[in-house]
């Protein structure tokens, strides 16, 4: 299989980090960008899952440690 290259400029990441939803755990079902800042520090800790839904959280542990959520919020689709 081959591996799909990731475009960090690409802005339809932030619209899927907006409208993805925790696919298990405490969580699940939670959209990604609702995830209470303190879990995303303990998944920091523990280490981030492979692949595509590790490089999400962790992308959003760094938005929220800014304090850019609010960039996030009008990429929610209803």
């Amino acid at each position: 299989m081959e591996r799909q290259e990731i475009n960090p400029m690409d802005p339809q990441l932030l619209v899927d980090l907006a409208n993805t939803k925790m696919p298990s755990g405490k969580y699940e079902g939670w959209l990604l960008c609702r995830l209470p800042e303190p879990y995303l520090v303990w998944y920091r800790q523990k280490g981030f899952p492979k692949g595509k839904l590790g490089m999400q959280l962790a992308a959003l542990h760094e938005i929220k440690m800014n304090g850019l959520t609010h960039l996030l919020t009008p990429l929610i689709k209803k």
